[in-house]
Order: C-alpha cells, then structure tokens, then sequence
C-alpha cells in the first residue's frame, strides 16, 4: 500500500512528532506508516485523514498485489 502520508503532513507543516501527538500514537509509527513498513488500522487511518481533512483514499492507495 502506497501513502501519501509525509506529504499531507509536509503541506500542514506538521512534524512525525505533533501529528503523533494529534492522534495518539508514537513518532515511530507516524515514521514506520510513512516508510510502508506499518499498515494503519481503519481507525487510525480514519483519523489521520480527519486530521488532513481528506478521505482516507486520498491518503492511501492500495498497490497491484495488496
């Protein structure tokens, strides 16, 4: 699954760390989410598109094989 997670967060200025804090998790897993190494749960994924007020497809993106 591809992310355009480091982008959204680029265009709000937001660090790993004050969107972590945003949404309750650890830096680590802002960075493992960012680098495809963590697929979010719905309720995560859900918040994270709250945060960058967009739906949750114009953030992830399933890739040929997921």
């Amino acid at each position: 699954m591809k992310n355009k997670l480091k982008i959204e967060r680029a265009i709000l200025n937001l660090t790993q760390e004050d969107l972590s804090k945003k949404i309750g998790v650890s830096r680590q897993t802002i960075n493992s989410i960012e680098k495809n190494r963590y697929v979010p749960s719905t309720v995560l994924a859900l918040k994270l598109a709250q945060i960058f007020n967009k739906s949750v497809n114009d953030i992830f993106e399933l890739e040929e094989g997921d």
